[in-house]
């Protein structure tokens, strides 16, 4: 990255999900520098801009891993050459295989550490962990709380099997990359179309009463938009069944029919 001269406070973590807990440990700085690791995401890479003013700096685990921490710390000073002010939280590890802590910053920086105590909403200690594990369990209600924000992944629109349109729903199919994916099951949405928002029922999981594929698929509510194509955003609300096997497309399709009614109201 380029030398910044005019950047004087940074926070530096990961910030996968710019969570509640990572909100408050960059709300003072004037830059972030977050350490991009590969997968597994809440907000993949730039994404995380979205969720904050504050100028976002890279750092690459891969290039930066072997650094030891002094190594490290003479990479922020090059470049951040005015730097005065550090915040990272209380869990902080850098350098190789993790040697360095918050303490070991406050030592090698000779300027001021500011090390951010864990933060917790309503007894829950927030972090990214936490929320993909909520999210893993299907319970979108309390990873959202956790988020700050409503849970929100992104894909390119494919081609499906085709059969909803001809025996169940139509449906938009999305090829999702990066992300960490809630429980398979069915939930109330809202799909994100060009600029617009639409209230939206949407599957995720393996395909097992017909060809036992995965795939994420998005049903638009009371809306026919024709052939969508390109990226499409997808926000999570509201869980609505896990998924399963039924014995037929049309019980298949009743089952449909009221997840779509549910959804309705719990977007209403």
């Amino acid at each position: 990255m380029k030398v910044n001269n005019t950047i004087r406070s940074i926070a530096i973590g990961s910030f996968d999900g710019m969570h509640v807990a990572h909100q408050k440990v960059i709300e003072t700085v004037d830059a972030i520098v977050i350490i991009e690791r590969n997968g597994g995401y809440l907000t993949p890479g730039y994404k995380r801009s979205l969720y904050t003013d504050k100028m976002c700096c890279f750092y690459f685990f891969d290039t930066i891993s072997s650094l030891t921490p002094e190594a490290f710390m003479a990479k922020l000073k090059e470049d951040f050459p005015k730097l005065e002010r550090i915040i990272v939280g209380y869990d902080f590890a850098f350098g190789r295989n993790k040697t360095g802590t918050a303490e070991t910053l406050a030592e090698l920086f000779d300027k001021e550490v500011v090390v951010v105590e864990e933060i917790a909403l309503e007894g829950i200690p927030v972090h990214s962990r936490t929320i993909k594990a909520y999210l893993r369990e299907g319970n979108i209600e309390m990873a959202n709380r956790l988020l700050g924000r409503h849970y929100t992944i992104e894909g390119y629109v494919i081609q499906g099997q085709g059969l909803g349109k001809k025996a169940l729903v139509p449906t938009v199919n999305l090829r999702i990359e990066h992300y960490q994916l809630p429980l398979e099951g069915v939930y109330a949405t809202r799909t994100k179309v060009g600029e617009v928002w639409f209230d939206s029922v949407s599957f995720l999981g393996h395909r097992i009463t017909t060809d036992g594929t995965f795939a994420v698929e998005s049903h638009i509510l009371d809306r026919d938009l024709g052939e969508t194509e390109g990226e499409l955003q997808l926000e999570f609300r509201a869980f609505i069944r896990e998924n399963r096997r039924f014995d037929s497309l049309e019980e298949l399709k009743m089952q449909i029919e009221a997840d779509m009614q549910k959804a309705k109201k719990l977007l209403a």
